[in-house]
């Protein structure tokens, strides 16, 4: 049995709206597990709680009632703030907000330099962070100039220059066009498969959730369906039923199937769509 990244343990988040309101439920009595090495997938339309959740990972929300434990620590113990923050980096939805020096290199070097990291191994973090991430051509650039996704993967750099055990990404393509989009989670799955880094994506993307490892549907501030991207996406009635889509070949199959065709609907592309059609002749 693999070994839990961050264990979510019956977690509510209780916030008040108006001073004098009565408060409300972000996040209501949620539990699951991350497991060390997976790429899990957090889904949900926006007010479904997923942000509220992500920001539990890296204790920058303490839960109202429940636990969080991050790679054995837990979140509501203050002397484990720092500790958690640097196991669990976290990459947000708008770059220009992570972005805070004017070279592409020094930005990266700000997160491992406020740890205390030695000058030397700094400066090979920021080698081989850029590297990682296809930026270290680069590292002499101003920020700014960059394009949306290119600024990205400056901010995915910075965090893994602070060596991670995970990275949570909170919307980290909301903000940047198709292709900019496509580059930065092309990036996100190699950081996974090629370092073995936790990754936890929270996203309302139908094509970015079919390539996790594992989804979390998130409504309400509750979770209501959870596996494989294709056991989930399955579930074509109930993601309609609060809001989400499905990959587009799953929903044409969902359609098929209903019109009376004997065709799989646990299908996420169209090699495999193109596969089931073939057989049905």
């Amino acid at each position: 049995m693999k070994e839990a990244m961050v264990k979510c343990e019956n977690v509510s988040f209780k916030y008040r709206a108006v001073e004098g309101e009565e408060e409300k439920y972000a996040v209501n009595g949620v539990s699951f597990e991350v497991e060390k090495g997976e790429f899990l997938v957090v889904l949900g339309h926006n007010g479904s709680g997923k942000s509220t959740i992500a920001k539990h990972m890296n204790a920058l929300l303490i839960p109202s009632d429940g636990t969080v434990i991050v790679d054995g620590l837990d979140t509501k113990d203050q002397k484990n703030l720092w500790e958690i923050r640097s196991r669990a980096g976290m990459v947000f939805q708008n770059p220009d907000n992570q972005l805070v020096a004017t070279i592409v290199e020094e930005d990266v070097a700000f997160g491992p330099e406020n740890l205390g990291v030695e000058p030397e191994e700094i400066r090979k973090r920021v080698d081989e962070s850029l590297k990682k991430v296809g930026m270290y051509e680069y590292r002499r650039h101003a920020p700014h100039l960059l394009s949306g996704g290119q600024k990205q993967r400056i901010a995915i750099a910075g965090i893994l220059a602070m060596k991670p055990k995970c990275i949570i990404f909170d919307e980290p393509t909301a903000m940047l066009d198709p292709s900019g989009r496509r580059e930065v989670l092309k990036n996100i799955k190699e950081i996974n498969e090629m370092y073995g880094i936790t990754i936890v994506l929270i996203t309302h993307y139908m094509d970015e959730a079919a390539q996790a490892d594992r989804v979390i549907v998130m409504d309400e501030g509750k979770v209501i369906l959870e596996g494989k991207p294709r056991e989930v996406f399955s579930n074509v009635k109930e993601m309609k039923e609060i809001g989400l889509d499905v990959p587009q070949v799953t929903e044409l199959c969902y359609e098929l199937k209903n019109s009376g065709i004997n065709i799989d609907t646990n299908i996420l592309n169209v090699d495999e769509m193109v596969d089931a059609l073939c057989q049905l002749r």
